[in-house]
């Protein structure tokens, strides 16, 4: 059933207030603070009928009401308006991921999420990103002395692998500059899980004669392939959370340290909500894992040269200011993709 003007006006001054205080709202507030040109009579009524919609619910010590996850979601997706920064804020997150000294992926990372959660006041966490989807760079072969060699392997997005290997001959820096400019170019541009088994031993056929001195630059790549390698997951502003009303006692208390520290469901629960065409907004049980099921996620995907890197996350309360956490982790993003994908 399609709500009538009225009630929306009603449903969207009963969000913001509880949002903005944590209390229930009553129909007085509504009348007093929100102009919607009704008499607390009439609000109330509507009120009632909301929450026969279960898109409003009424606590038991209160005579206010206060929105349902079914009044959030319709909150998120008819009644919200697009959040705008203030120009000092969106510089702020401009200055505070574009150093031209900062240049370490993770240290990018880690100063995402610290700006996202201190910006919103909420606990915010990020995917670092995963070593398959970057895209092969180069391959260098540093000789160490007339025995050993260093293989150095570079992705788009900073990773860096290295090997020691043993030269069973000597090769001269001409020859090993041959070899290693027949792989990059073979390989560049290529994502990691895109170099496959038969694609080495391809490779190994076309560079035979050299095979038993290089065979061991091979081992890097093929390594490469069978590790399970799991990004780390980024966290900031744990505490926020816990200043949350929602959040008080002990048992919730709990719960919420304990997810913080299981990173490997942090990862699932973020690649799971990884979506390329923006903001995925899920609220109480519209998350899968039990862990969240009190809370709301909102996270978008970040990217370096348009290839989806990592994911992006704010949780905190399903009394969430959707409107301005929104707005902030859009711009987060944009400018965290800009500073992933410049100069690499």
């Amino acid at each position: 059933m399609e709500l009538s003007e009225r009630k929306k006006r009603i449903l969207h001054a009963v969000v913001v207030s509880h949002i903005q205080t944590a209390e229930p709202v009553g129909s007085r507030t509504v009348a007093r603070s929100y102009r919607i040109g009704l008499s607390s009579a009439t609000i109330r009524n509507e009120m009632a009928d909301l929450e026969e919609m279960a898109y409003l619910e009424q606590p038991h010590t209160s005579a206010g009401r206060i929105p349902s996850q079914k009044g959030y979601r319709y909150y998120v997706d008819h009644l919200m308006g697009d959040g705008r920064l203030t120009e000092e804020e969106e510089l702020s997150i401009c200055r505070s991921l574009s150093f031209e000294k900062m240049r370490e992926i993770e240290q990018i990372i880690a100063n995402a999420v610290r700006v996202l959660s201190s910006t919103t006041n909420q606990t915010s966490l990020i995917m670092g990103p995963q070593f398959q989807k970057s895209t092969f760079q180069q391959m260098r072969i540093l000789p160490l002395d007339e025995k050993r060699g260093l293989v150095v392997l570079i992705t788009d997005s900073g990773f860096i692998k290295n090997k020691v290997i043993d030269l069973q001959q000597s090769l001269s820096p001409a020859e090993l500059h041959q070899v290693v400019s027949y792989l990059n170019q073979k390989l560049y541009g290529l994502s990691i899980d895109q170099v496959t088994t038969s694609l080495i031993n391809e490779l190994k056929r076309d560079l035979f004669r050299r095979l038993e001195i290089l065979e061991q630059a091979f081992i890097l790549l093929e390594e490469s392939l069978r590790e399970e390698q799991q990004a780390r997951v980024f966290l900031g502003g744990t505490s926020n959370i816990l200043n949350q009303p929602e959040f008080k006692s002990v048992e919730k208390i709990h719960q919420m340290l304990s997810l913080f520290e299981k990173e490997a469901l942090l990862f699932e629960i973020l690649e799971q909500n990884m979506d390329e065409d923006g903001i995925v907004i899920r609220i109480g049980t519209e998350n899968e894992h039990e862990d969240i099921q009190e809370c709301t996620l909102i996270t978008a995907a970040y990217k370096i040269n348009r290839r989806i890197l990592g994911s992006v996350g704010v949780i905190g309360p399903t009394r969430m200011d959707y409107q301005w956490v929104i707005a902030v982790l859009r711009r987060l993003v944009d400018q965290l993709n800009e500073t992933l994908s410049s100069d690499r």
